[in-house]
């Protein structure tokens, strides 16, 4: 059985992820090839395909690790007992800041989504409707209340916060004005704007 950590302690898929996710972001996924990556992680391509199987399984799980701990977020704060107005800002802050300090990941699947395979392509689909259908619920729920204005289809609303997640990769940059959670603030202010009755 392959060791799961190396000499130091390191564990070894988390080498083989940061390797990797470090040379998608500079050279781009087409232009990496497996030898790159198990060399930058310091360990062989046995243990690359022990843990991982193939280098879109690299690509897949580097997406879907944020994933998961952005839905796992939002799990928590859909399931609290705040007023649902202070539940959908903080998953709709959340989201932002989990993005920017992930944003190499971010970059990396929305440059390369297309690489994946349409089962692999279909599953990542799967798993960030789900996540939109949770944060969704959350506007419907404030709508139902009188909370939130109906007037905009909770579809759009949804579609409108996320668009501007999915473009922060393209415009943030860490050495600039703003710090994520002043980011966050913003554009989950914007949000609640557009949703005041």
């Amino acid at each position: 059985m392959a060791r799961t950590t190396d000499g130091e302690g390191s564990p070894v898929p988390q080498r083989l992820l940061a390797a990797a996710t470090r040379l998608f972001a500079e050279q781009g996924y087409d232009r990496t090839s497996v030898q790159e990556i198990v060399e930058a992680a310091g360990v062989t391509k046995g243990a690359l395909y022990h843990y991982f199987g193939s280098k879109e399984d690299l690509l897949q799980e580097v997406y879907a690790r944020v994933l998961r701990l952005q839905q796992e977020r939002l799990d928590d704060f859909a399931d609290s007992d705040a007023p649902v107005e202070e539940r959908l800002r903080a998953a709709a802050a959340d989201v932002v800041v989990t993005t920017i300090e992930n944003l190499d990941d971010a970059a990396i699947f929305f440059r390369s989504m297309h690489h994946l395979s349409p089962e692999k392509n279909k599953q990542v689909r799967s798993e960030r409707r789900r996540y939109h259908e949770r944060f969704r619920a959350l506007v419907e729920e404030g709508q139902r209340a009188g909370v939130f204005s109906s007037a905009t289809p909770a579809d759009l609303v949804v579609d409108y916060h996320f668009g501007s997640v999915h473009h922060l990769s393209t415009w943030y940059r860490p050495d600039g004005p703003l710090a994520p959670q002043q980011v966050a603030d913003h554009l989950a202010d914007l949000l609640l704007r557009a949703l005041r009755p």
